[in-house]
């Protein structure tokens, strides 16, 4: 097995069971690996191909109940922010990206981890969780990311887990789909990445489940706590990635 395919393979495993157990973070934890080796673009396709499987193995193995009512306003957002994000993509400069978003979950989560009660936001009301799913509809557009600001902003407003389960990941489920689609249809999917689609499929699927398997016996803090500690190492991930090559040119 060739060493770039290796590496494929191994992301797909370890942000597979993560996934399956968070409801998301598939996208930020398999670029922790396949930032070192795999072109960008080709990693986003992968990234969002591998979250969408992943979502679609969740609404199987983990079904809970939703709101539509409250699940509206962050799908709606979504859905307007994935053209912008799709529109983003082939000018980003993605090692700016991923610093920046890097810097705000190590420098925000950590706090929100070793509060002792965590803040809740109860100001805003739908326009703001309209307002929040644009954001993650911009992210997912641009590599599958879409869950990472509407998890951080269900765990401000102090949702209870099956309920922030269930609006992630039947919004996850959603954009995806759609940035999906949209890859597609713009040409960013091309024949060529098939053959790296056929592995991140399989390397994913069992872990995937297992980590939904986990999901279901653990406790609200404990569910609070993974998900603030997955979103701070994906920043370690990210800030590891992407300043030495932002940086390089000053040292």
């Amino acid at each position: 097995m060739d060493f770039p395919v290796l590496i494929v393979a191994l992301g797909a495993v370890v942000a597979g069971f993560v996934q399956g157990l968070s409801g998301f973070a598939f996208g930020m934890v398999a670029m922790s690996f396949w930032v070192w080796t795999i072109e960008p673009r080709l990693a986003a396709a992968m990234a969002v191909f591998g979250s969408l499987t992943g979502q679609l193995v969740a609404a199987v193995t983990v079904r809970r109940s939703f709101s539509p009512r409250q699940l509206l306003p962050f799908l709606a957002g979504g859905l307007a922010g994935i053209p912008i994000g799709v529109a983003i993509l082939p000018s980003l400069n993605a090692g700016l990206f991923k610093a920046c978003l890097g810097a705000l979950l190590v420098i925000w989560c950590p706090l929100m981890l070793l509060s002792k009660q965590l803040p809740q936001i109860r100001a805003g009301g739908r326009l703001a969780d309209g307002v929040i799913g644009a954001a993650g509809g911009i992210m997912g557009g641009i590599g599958g990311f879409s869950g990472v600001i509407p998890t951080l902003w269900c765990t401000l407003r102090g949702l209870p887990k099956d309920e922030q389960r269930a609006i992630i990941q039947n919004f996850n489920l959603a954009t995806l789909a759609v940035t999906m689609a949209t890859y597609v249809g713009s040409g960013i999917v091309t024949r060529a990445m098939l053959p790296m689609f056929m592995v991140v499929g399989p390397a994913m699927l069992v872990p995937s489940i297992l980590g939904a398997r986990l999901y279901i016996g653990i406790s609200e803090i404990a569910f609070r706590r993974i998900v603030l500690s997955l979103l701070t190492a994906s920043g370690v991930a990210l800030l590891a990635a992407s300043l030495p090559k932002l940086l390089g040119p000053l040292l």
